[in-house]
C-alpha cells in the first residue's frame, strides 16, 4: 500500500471512529476474523465497556475460530458473550438453496439484536467492507431488513485498508487468511449435516497444519469426492504431496481427492447460478 493510500486508509480510520463515537454503544458480531476483529479493537478504543462482543457457536463455526474470538477478547478486556445458533435446525438451510445464506443470518443476527436489547447496546454491527459490494452475499438482505449497521463499510473501507490499519495497529489478524463459514463448501442443493461439516472440518484443519505452507485454502465437498483450492502458485507444491493427502483425506471419508486447477476465489459454488437464481436470493 503506498503512502497516498495509507493516507487514504487513515482518513477512512477517523471516519470510522466517528461514526463509533456517535453510535454510543454496540454489540459487534465477532469471528476473529481479519474485520470483524479490526471493527472490535476500534469499537473498544472509541467506547471502552460500551461495547460487547457476541460470537456464534454452531456446527459451521470451527472450534479453533471461537477459541480464538475468546482469547482475543480476554487479552484485550472485551465483555464477551458466546450465542449457540444452530443453523442446521433453521428452516430452509439444510436443504443448501441458493439464498441459504441469508436464512442464516436473519437468525443469527435476530439472537444478537435480541442481546443488545437486554444490554442497553443502540446497535448491532459487523464487518462488511466495500469489497463485500462485489460478491453474491443475501446475508446482506437480512443485515438490512433487521437494521444491522456495517461500520466498515460506511467508513468506505476496503479489505487490503483493513489489513493495512491492522498490521499498523499490531493485530494478529492482519495477514490471517480469509475464512467463511463450513456451509460455503457445499454445492447448492445438496443437504447439509453435522457429519458433513465435520468431515470438511477436518479436511482442512489438516492441511492448515501439514506443515505445507499454504496461505489460503478451502476444501469443497462434492458428494464423496473432495475439490481442494488453493491459490495458483501453490497448485505444484501441494500436487507434490498428493498420496500423503489422499490418504488423509480417505480417513476422513472422501473416496476420491482432486486438486482445483483454477485454483483458489472466494464463492466458487456460486459460479454454477444463473442470473435468475442470484436475482432471487438476492431480493
Amino acid at each position: 500500500m503506498n503512502g497516498a493510500t495509507s493516507n487514504e486508509a487513515s482518513a477512512k480510520l477517523e471516519r470510522l471512529r466517528a461514526l463509533l463515537r456517535d453510535m454510543g454503544s454496540a454489540l459487534v458480531a465477532f469471528s476473529s476474523g481479519v474485520d470483524s476483529t479490526f471493527l472490535l479493537r476500534v469499537a473498544h478504543e472509541e467506547l471502552g465497556d460500551r461495547v460487547v462482543a457476541a460470537t456464534a457457536r454452531s456446527h459451521t463455526f470451527p472450534q479453533r475460530e471461537l477459541e480464538e474470538a475468546k482469547e482475543f477478547c480476554r487479552a484485550e478486556g472485551v465483555r464477551h458473550e458466546i450465542v449457540d445458533s444452530e443453523e442446521l435446525d433453521i428452516p430452509g438451510f439444510a436443504e443448501n438453496p441458493p439464498d441459504r445464506c441469508y436464512h442464516c443470518k436473519r437468525e443469527l443476527f435476530g439472537k444478537l439484536a435480541d442481546l443488545a436489547r437486554r444490554n442497553g447496546l443502540a446497535y448491532v454491527v459487523e464487518g462488511a467492507n466495500r469489497d463485500d459490494d462485489g460478491d453474491f452475499r443475501p446475508g446482506r438482505r437480512a443485515v438490512r431488513e433487521l437494521g444491522i449497521r456495517s461500520p466498515l463499510h460506511e467508513a468506505g473501507l476496503a479489505k487490503s485498508e483493513v489489513r493495512e490499519l491492522s498490521r499498523q495497529m499490531g493485530l494478529p489478524t492482519w495477514n490471517k487468511p480469509s475464512f467463511a463459514c463450513l456451509a460455503s463448501r457445499f454445492p447448492y442443493g445438496e443437504r447439509i449435516t453435522a457429519a458433513a461439516l465435520d468431515r470438511v472440518g477436518r479436511a482442512e484443519r489438516w492441511l492448515a497444519d501439514s506443515g505445507l505452507g499454504l496461505t489460503q485454502l478451502r476444501v469443497r465437498s462434492h458428494g464423496d469426492i473432495a475439490r481442494i483450492e488453493v491459490p495458483p502458485g501453490e497448485i505444484a507444491h501441494v500436487a507434490a504431496s498428493a498420496s500423503e493427502i489422499a490418504s488423509a483425506f480417505r480417513g476422513f471419508g472422501f473416496a476420491y481427492v482432486t486438486l482445483d486447477l483454477q485454483g483458489y476465489r472466494t464463492g466458487s459454488m456460486n459460479e454454477t447460478l444463473t442470473a435468475t437464481e442470484r436475482k432471487s436470493a438476492l431480493g
